[in-house]
């Protein structure tokens, strides 16, 4: 099919699983916004306004090279960004981060459920480990059909939170930068253009494999694009709107395992009903992506083995995912794989560089 070639709705397609893949249990429950973002102030803004960049260039670069290299996952994306030897590094690496990346959204949807509707912290977490596995099994394309619709979903709902949160206290974000220092809040880095960078490093660990995936699967690589595009704009305002709601809130939502579900509390007790169930979608569009990307890994998708072992792994990250709490998860794994991941976006724009020149 010619590169000129674009269906609009394949592309609303890519763009609704690239947002639903990153819309997880961090972002869904205002964990991430906080850590990475709002606590830093109106800084904060400005290292949205880097992460967006970072996206446009890292995702547009993964899905046209699974277009333009067809057996690129044998090929594996890792190796040709990073060449051999690091790249078989990070080839194994990512596989035990995306795992303990399923453990943090199992967690979170235990958290969820928990602070919404009193229910034992386990229920949660063993609904979606159920949820995750029985769509992971049915294969990628199914995963992207499914999940990409609910994306669009979830980034309107959350920008209506973030909007509504802004009327309900104008004058707390005006005061939020007075306000911050004095506050408590748990933060990803001392530094919020670090912390922006971080965020994107350890979410471009995740991204590699799926959008190289998708790529390869597009009818045209501007098709490709333009879903990548689409999805980095979108998810981008669904974050610059969930942190100025939660900026101009700051105080309310100090200290909370679930700050999303605080300030749709705030708004209404009906709205909080749905958000927390749109909040245990948006884990269930990341873990399920999540979980495929490992158990591809260790078997070929559709067989008996690939079945088998996606029922165990999601059975020790549930009881992996009952020990720690949701915050400390968070914090925890999403810092320490994001300098690797910070790593690996170096090493993609020296390849991209080189290409350039060859």
């Amino acid at each position: 099919m010619s590169n000129k070639r674009v269906n609009l709705k394949q592309v609303v397609r890519i763009s609704g699983a690239f947002v639903a893949f990153l819309i997880g249990s961090g972002f869904a429950t205002g964990q991430e916004v906080i850590q990475y973002f709002a606590a830093y102030g109106y800084r904060g803004i400005a290292g949205i306004m880097v992460m967006f960049c970072l996206f446009m260039y890292t995702g547009v670069s993964f899905i046209t090279a699974g277009y333009e290299y067809k057996n690129l996952r044998e090929y594996n994306i890792y190796i040709y960004y990073c060449g051999m030897h690091i790249g078989r590094f990070y080839n194994l690496f990512t596989i035990v981060f995306a795992y303990m990346s399923v453990i943090v959204m199992i967690s979170g949807a235990g958290a969820t459920l928990n602070e919404q509707y009193s229910l034992p912290v386990f229920i949660g977490c063993i609904i979606m480990a159920l949820l995750s596995c029985c769509t992971v099994i049915l294969g990628l394309n199914k995963i992207v059909d499914i999940i990409g619709k609910i994306g669009p979903v979830i980034v309107i709902l959350s920008i209506f939170l973030g909007l509504s949160s802004i009327v309900k206290n104008p004058i707390g974000l005006q005061n939020a930068d007075k306000i911050i220092p004095n506050l408590k809040l748990m933060k990803s880095s001392s530094n919020w253009f670090f912390s922006a960078c971080l965020y994107v490093g350890f979410s471009i660990l995740w991204l590699a494999t799926f959008l190289s995936s998708m790529g390869a699967r597009a009818n045209s690589k501007k098709e490709a694009s333009l879903g990548v595009i689409g999805g980095v704009t979108a998810f981008s305002l669904a974050v610059l709107s969930i942190a100025l709601g939660l900026l101009a809130n700051i105080e309310l939502v100090e200290g909370t395992m679930i700050p999303s579900l605080i300030l749709a509390k705030n708004i209404n007790e009906r709205f909080a009903d749905i958000f927390s169930l749109t909040v245990v979608l948006g884990i269930y569009t990341t873990a399920v992506p999540l979980l495929w990307s490992v158990s591809s890994r260790i078997s070929h998708e559709k067989s008996y083995k690939f079945s088998i072992t996606t029922i165990i792994l999601a059975i020790v990250a549930t009881l992996i995912g009952l020990t720690f709490p949701f915050d400390f998860l968070v914090n925890l794994i999403y810092g320490i794989n994001g300098y690797i991941g910070l790593l690996f976006l170096l090493l993609m724009i020296i390849k991209g560089i080189k290409n350039k020149f060859n």
